[in-house]
């Protein structure tokens, strides 16, 4: 029986979640969001519904309530295991309850579960969070509502459990979203943009300091709600004073002034605009399954401006990782031609073939080499986020955070924020969120100017308050300063002041020898209408830092830091990863008879990580999936990232229709099996495997038996795990977070399974050729393949970008030679660049000065991704002390039909 592939839940059954209302509230760079969960029960049974989705890695979620007809109840913060355990027992009882928490192992996953819901009965759940608004390098405020979360990977032998994920592809997902903003500020608002359609921005005054905006309806769920918000004036400095809560105990946090400081360096001119030329560049790439297609061909591109762009004198290496790492050399080398080319040539066979996310063993072995002296190591990590095992990894780069600055770029949608902005904050660099249609490029070029600037030390900050006002600072000690880049001190004011009493904080660092600092000068007059927003998020720093310090005291005698959390988020009701909200509704006496039917509401994810899920197709269409999901994820050496089932997969989901899917895949592999599949099947499988591997595909753990994997002698899970929920009217598929990606590697054979999938790819290869299918000219795989028309014929590739091409022309010293690749790249013959070249110039000036001509002329719209390497030529030109400079950029601009000036090349 053919079944559709893929984790679904089912159109054949109704979800009880119906609706998410969410509604943002944007002040000046602080955001306050609320989240109205409808949900219904249809069911003719008692319900219990559970959610697990993503927030914010740096939310503090600070209310959570639910509404049941009149009634209302408003939840407590409790230890959780407490709460766990009242929630057990309020259901067991038959009373409603409803339970929010934190996992344990990323703060930027909740599950939410809602007890004993009676059948015909409706609630809704308000959940509420605040959170800081990120700078970007264009001055807007980043607001992400985070839609997607894909399936985390959890290593084996990790610590903790993992979530369990219901997931489903972004047009399956059963409910709707509602999103609308209102922004306000002392500055006129801009503009907001979105990676969504969004109703006209409304102004709601003249001087367009507060507007409001919706999200227009019909959001798919295929990728994160992002808004960026721009004012009309630069950032600058503040201080924001906000009072106590008049009820809580005096001398605590809540019941004391908090004041939310905002710092925005800036620094001279004259020292940005020198570069370093030193330094060890150490850049890791995520090269697991769910980082295939775009993904991973917009990684290659980076990596090569990434190379192309580094000074003279440093050192690099490039490392890759999925469920093993790789890496180019040994140990990091010097920066020069000959080790530039072998790892452009690395680069170039790079594919997402190395299986799940296992970040921390590629991270051990980088900390683990020793510093070069006088090279500041700079750590570049790309990965998609999707790793269980948050906590570990972020932990690890501070432990190293001295020998080190981490720069982090989440990719794609679903990137778990709580890693990508946690290990650059612990690790003392700047993160980034390449997202929808954004280029990596520009961001990832923002981050190296950041990593090639003089490092700010010997940062300071020092309180100037009246004699009757202390100061307790909940915020970690600053220890990383970028241009333009906005640092936050949160900090506890005890004591009583004059309303007209002034307070000033300084800054102090030293930046490239010279002793730097900034004052900024403040009222103690608390501010209006800001609520509780500065103390929560006050809290929710200081409750950070103390989780952090208790994983790097585990194992110590010493176990009050625990409490300490506990006794600070009941306190200022902001979650933790040691409590819990918990509401029971004990007001109607209500007795909720009959046993309670248990649903997981589904996730949306993304495309990218499907094909590693896909393990429930029927007939031999499961069996090709399944050796897919086996090869890619036991021997690490994925097919899923491949061409042919890229095409074969998504070909028949143009609209995520499971269905068609089914029916096309399944019909196409039909007609293989009826010529003549089963020999191909006995080859695919048993030719050329040695007797070990034989007995494991023949096991109950085969892939011939839907996708189960080997136990270990405790009876926990070593590999990949999908299994299937089903009831009459159900069918869906959930993920193990602690068993996402398969992870079963025999010691001694998996070159003996390489070599299977290499002749089962061969075999298929050929049988498309017999069924006259196109191929890839490079792989010989099969290309796409029209849902419509099986026997289409399709577009080849497009051509590499022409400004990538120029770029990999270049040689590592920042010059370009004169020759035929040169000549192409710019549109000419060899002939027409060297008779056209001024009499007494050398062959590589004049085509350097060429390629220079060419960026300026053709590729300003990229300037922000070819700068720091234009720079280098130019600094590679004037060094040569070339004659007639002036002449070859006038016959430069007449070769090339442009018109720049010496000048603007840096000449």
């Amino acid at each position: 029986m053919n079944r559709s592939c893929g984790l679904l839940n089912s159109q054949k059954e109704a979800v009880p979640l119906k609706s998410i209302e969410v509604e943002l509230e944007v002040r000046d760079h602080v955001a306050t969001v609320v989240s109205t969960l409808n949900y219904e029960n249809k069911e003719d049974k008692p319900l219990e519904a559970v959610f697990v989705f993503p927030l914010p890695g740096d939310a503090a979620v600070c209310h959570f309530s639910a509404q049941i007809g009149q009634t209302q109840i408003v939840a407590e913060v409790k230890e959780k295991q407490k709460a766990c355990e009242e929630y057990d027992d309020a259901l067991s009882s038959g009373q409603q309850a409803f339970l929010l928490e934190e996992s344990d192992q990323s703060p930027d996953i909740f599950s939410l579960r809602v007890g004993s819901l009676p059948p015909g009965e409706s609630a809704s759940i308000r959940l509420e969070y605040v959170t800081e608004l990120a700078v970007q390098a264009d001055d807007g405020l980043r607001f992400c509502l985070p839609a997607v979360l894909n399936p985390r990977y959890q290593p084996q032998g990790s610590e903790g459990a993992g979530v369990q994920v219901t997931s489903v592809p972004a047009s399956l997902v059963p409910y709707s979203l509602s999103f609308s903003a209102r922004v306000s500020s002392p500055r006129p608002i801009s503009k907001v943009e979105s990676n969504c359609s969004l109703d006209p921005l409304q102004y709601l005054n003249t001087d367009q300091t507060q507007a409001t905006v919706k999200l227009a309806a019909g959001h798919k769920f295929d990728r994160d709600v992002e808004l960026l918000i721009y004012y009309k004036d630069a950032h600058q400095p503040t201080a924001v004073v906000e009072a106590g809560q008049a009820s809580a105990e005096p001398g605590s946090l809540m019941g004391e002034p908090v004041v939310m400081v905002s710092l925005y360096p800036e620094f001279p001119q004259s020292v940005m605009s020198s570069k370093a030329s030193r330094g060890e560049f150490v850049f890791l790439m995520d090269r697991s399954g769910s980082m295939n297609y775009t993904r991973i061909r917009s990684a290659r591109d980076t990596l090569l401006l990434l190379l192309k762009s580094l000074p003279m004198g440093c050192y690099f290496n490039i490392y890759s990782f999925g469920s093993r790492y790789e890496h180019i050399f040994s140990t990091s080398v010097k920066y020069k031609q000959e080790n530039v080319k072998i790892a452009l040539t690395k680069i170039e066979q790079m594919e997402a073939d190395l299986g799940g996310t296992e970040i921390l063993e590629p991270l051990k072995h980088i900390y683990s080499q020793p510093c070069i002296p006088k090279q500041p190591r700079q750590l570049f990590v790309f990965t998609d986020g999707e790793v269980g095992n948050t906590k570990e990894v972020i932990d690890l780069v501070k432990k190293n955070s001295d020998s080190h600055r981490c720069f982090s770029f989440g990719i794609g949608e679903g990137a778990s924020s709580a890693l990508i902005n946690g290990m650059a904050k612990e690790g003392g660099g700047h993160p980034q969120f390449i997202t929808g249609t954004d280029r990596m490029q520009p961001k990832v070029m923002q981050s190296l100017r950041f990593a090639l600037q003089p490092a700010v030390v010997d940062i300071s900050v020092t309180w100037d308050l009246p004699k009757e006002v202390s100061v307790t600072v909940l915020s970690p000690p600053i220890t990383t300063l970028f241009q333009g880049q906005r640092s936050l001190i949160y900090a506890q004011l005890t004591g009583q002041s004059s309303e007209a009493a002034e307070g000033c904080v300084m800054l102090k660092y030293s930046l490239a020898g010279h002793r730097s600092k900034k004052k900024l000068h403040f009222s103690l007059r608390p501010a209006e209408d800001t609520g509780l927003t500065v103390h929560r998020l006050g809290a929710r720093t200081l409750i950070r830092s103390l989780e952090m310090e208790d994983r790097e005291l585990r194992g110590q005698q010493d176990g009050g830091v625990k409490e300490k959390v506990v006794q600070l988020s009941v306190q200022s009701g902001v979650s933790s990863c040691f409590t819990a909200f918990i509401a029971v509704n004990r007001d109607n006496g209500r007795v909720i008879q009959g046993p309670m039917k248990h649903k997981n509401i589904p996730t949306p994810m993304t495309s990218a990580i499907r094909p590693a899920l896909c393990g429930h197709a029927g007939g031999t269409a499961g069996m090709w999936l399944r050796l897919t999901c086996l090869k890619g994820y036991v021997a690490g050496k994925s097919l899923g990232t491949t061409d042919l089932e890229e095409d074969m997969y998504y070909n028949c989901l143009d609209e995520m229709d499971y269905g068609a899917c089914n029916n096309s895949f399944g019909s196409l592999v039909s007609d293989m099996w009826d010529d003549s599949m089963e020999d191909l099947e006995g080859d695919m499988c048993y030719d050329c495997l040695d007797e070990e591997y034989i007995n494991y595909v023949s096991s109950p753990t085969s892939i011939q038996e839907a996708s189960t994997v080997p136990q270990q002698s405790d009876g926990t899970q070593e590999a990949c795990t999908v299994t299937q929920q089903s009831d009459s009217t159900q069918e869906a598929s959930t993920v193990t977070q602690q068993s996402e990606n398969c992870s079963y590697k025999p010691a001694k054979n998996v070159d003996n399974i390489t070599r299977v999938f290499s002749q089962m790819k061969k075999k298929l290869v050929k049988f498309w050729k017999s069924r006259e299918m196109p191929l890839e000219a490079d792989d010989a795989a099969p290309k796409s393949v029209p849902k419509n028309n099986m026997h289409s014929s399709v577009p080849e590739q497009p051509p590499r970008d022409p400004l990538l091409h120029l770029v990999s022309l270049q040689e590592a010293s920042g010059c370009w030679l004169l020759d035929p690749a040169l000549a192409a790249a710019l549109g000419k013959t060899c002939e027409k660049l060297e008779k056209s070249k001024p009499a007494l110039v050398t062959k590589e000036v004049w085509a350097t000065i060429l390629a220079l001509i060419w960026l300026h002329g053709f590729k300003m719209d990229a300037k922000d991704e070819w700068e720091l390497l234009a720079m280098k030529a130019a600094s590679w030109i004037r060094a040569q002390n070339a004659p007639r400079v002036t002449k070859c950029v006038e016959a430069g601009n007449v070769l090339l039909g442009c018109s720049v000036k010496k000048e603007a090349v840096g000449l």
